[in-house]
């Protein structure tokens, strides 16, 4: 989409704030332009000894009266154009939220936050003000050009206007050609920031990594590089924007040059009256908005092209998980994985697929553990029941209906996941458990808590519940940040629960106490089902139904009994875990 069907139909939609603001412009420049020529009436008046003191009083009080109109119309035009311009910024805005929102993981795998901050910030101010300031700028000085050029001719002198605007052709040329670099600098300047928003945000996520490399100063000089290559693009683009000025200005001289010399002719000759050489000189000065102001327009019309340049692909490119299905409510039934097969570089990708043939049923009620060493598939086959993956082959359903039938938001109100790396905001403890339920009770994050063997810690912090984690919940240790996202996911009470490797950071006797827990959860709720991932096979011992992948295939299945009974990797996992928790125990 150009950016002239951007605006113009945002323009359509909100025709009431820029006709209103398109009148009040009006109104401006007829003030604007009757200045002059009662200034000119009043000189010939004084000139031709016809004017008395009494007539002077009341022709200053109408020129204080016209610039006083136009004072409160600017004022009032302005309020009510950015009312409705900034509207555009914040369609913008929720269109690229939604948008990332719903992006699965492999689009973030491709995607620089930095860089996506500043799509929301930079670029889309640079399309609002091309939607605000830019086309009422560009009315304003079209029609205050239009008025004043009218009068000039009609009014005061044809030939003076004639010989005035000789100059102003070559000005044209010369904002055309200062417009095409301006474009150039202006998209190279949003390029810059992007670099430099993306070293910031990876900086100060990862300060606690920098600092134990002893790196800091490294990434300060990373940061000086790209800060001045930052501040050189958008002075290279200022520099052009300054070239508007010198063509106007000299535009205006040449052109007030001509008019004096023909002008102070013509008045020699008693063919124009000082009062009106005086008017169509004022008129003249009056031509100096409109210049700057087609300068300004094109300045930002620039801006916004290049803005939109770099969002309008972000919000076109096309979701990594569709959203199609129409079942708005997950039903009680089976979760079935049928032949299941994955590969992250698609079907045509010559990688080894991650999953491959994959099958295993959940009933409502049971618990599935999932085991293998590290990269045989564990956190894919969970990604896929997500659809956050889709897979090349085979078949998900859920209560007899495929994955893609429901839709996302259906799909996953159903799912309570808690990944391998728990993700806290910056908000207090409480709040972070309460964040699936915003209505919670504080008994009842207490009580998932206390299930999650997280709060008898919370107590211990200054202010309990209500302490602050900071970002990313920096203030807590890893092993409390996974218990603190285990009581969000007991407390949103979905109808399936998914922890992957969610007991990694937890000590033993602590993970025993949690899965007790479950299980008393799982009596009390028996419709409720459970998918455990964990290299500690401790943690699905009690599990109804255990697999072991390998290298993405199932190589075991049964349960704990069954598979120490295949003596296979299973068992001589077991074993070895067991020797290595009663040397730890010495």
């Amino acid at each position: 989409m150009s950016l002239a069907r951007l605006i113009g139909g945002f323009v359509r939609r909100h025709w009431q704030s820029y006709a209103s603001s398109a009148v009040m412009l009006v109104g401006v420049a007829i003030c604007t332009v009757l200045i002059p020529r009662k200034v000119g009436a009043l000189i010939d008046a004084l000139a031709a000894n016809q004017l008395g003191q009494h007539e002077l009083l009341i022709g200053i009080a109408q020129l204080l009266g016209l610039g006083a109109a136009i004072y409160v119309l600017r004022v009032c035009w302005r309020i009510r154009l950015y009312s409705a311009a900034y509207n555009l910024g914040v369609e913008l805005r929720t269109r690229l939220y939604a948008r990332l929102a719903a992006q699965g993981p492999g689009f973030y795998q491709r995607q620089r936050t930095g860089d996506l901050m500043a799509l929301a910030t930079n670029d889309i101010d640079a399309i609002e003000m091309a939607a605000g300031e830019a086309l009422l700028a560009a009315f304003d000085g079209t029609l205050t050009l239009v008025m004043v050029l009218g009068i000039m001719t009609l009014g005061v002198d044809w030939r003076l206007a004639l010989v005035a605007l000789l100059p102003f052709p070559l000005m044209g040329l010369a904002f055309w050609y200062i417009s095409t670099h301006i474009h150039t600098a202006e998209g190279d300047a949003l390029k810059r920031f992007s670099a430099l928003n993306d070293h910031v945000q990876e900086s100060l996520t990862g300060v606690r990594t920098l600092r134990a490399l002893g790196l800091e100063g490294r990434s300060a000089q990373q940061f000086g590089e790209l800060a001045g290559q930052a501040a050189q693009a958008s002075l290279t683009a200022q520099k052009w924007e300054a070239a508007y000025e010198p063509a106007v200005g000299l535009a205006l001289t040449a052109a007030t040059g001509l008019t004096l010399g023909v002008g102070g002719y013509l008045v020699w000759n008693n063919e124009l009256t000082v009062g009106a050489l005086t008017s169509f000189t004022m008129y003249l000065g009056q031509l100096i908005w409109p210049m700057f102001a087609a300068g300004w327009v094109l300045t930002l019309i620039e801006r916004g092209r290049a803005g939109l340049a770099r969002l309008q692909p972000m919000l076109d490119i096309p979701l990594t998980v569709e959203d199609k299905g129409t079942i708005e409510q997950v039903g009680q039934g089976a979760l079935v994985l049928d032949g299941v097969t994955f590969a992250y570089g698609g079907p045509d990708s010559k990688e080894r697929p991650a999953l491959t043939d994959v099958s295993v049923t959940l009933a409502p009620g049971q618990t599935l553990g999932l085991v293998g060493p590290t990269g045989a598939g564990k956190s894919t086959l969970l990604r896929v029941l997500l659809r956050q993956a889709t897979p090349q082959r085979g078949q998900v359903s859920w209560a007899g209906h495929a994955l893609a039938d429901y839709r996302l938001n259906a799909l996953r109100a159903a799912t309570a996941w808690v990944p391998q790396e728990s993700f806290l905001f910056s908000a207090t403890i409480a709040e972070n458990i309460a964040l699936a339920r915003p209505g919670a009770s504080r008994q009842e994050i207490e009580q998932a808590a206390q299930m999650a063997a997280i709060h008898d810690d919370i107590l211990r912090f200054p202010y309990g519940y209500d302490t602050p984690v900071g970002e990313k919940g920096i203030t807590l240790s890893g092993g409390q940040r996974q218990r603190v996202a285990i009581a969000r996911s007991l407390l949103a009470d979905n109808a399936l629960l998914l922890l992957d490797d969610a007991l990694s950071a937890v000590d033993t006797g602590t993970e025993t106490r949690i899965l007790e827990h479950l299980a008393e959860l799982r009596r009390a709720r028996p419709e409720r089902a459970a998918i455990i991932a964990s290299h500690r096979l401790s943690a699905v011992i009690q599990a109804d139904h255990i697999i072991v992948l390998r290298d993405g295939r199932v190589t075991e299945a049964g349960t704990h009994e069954q598979l120490l009974a295949l003596d296979g990797w299973y068992a001589s996992q077991w074993r070895y875990q067991q020797l290595e928790a009663s040397l730890d125990a010495i």
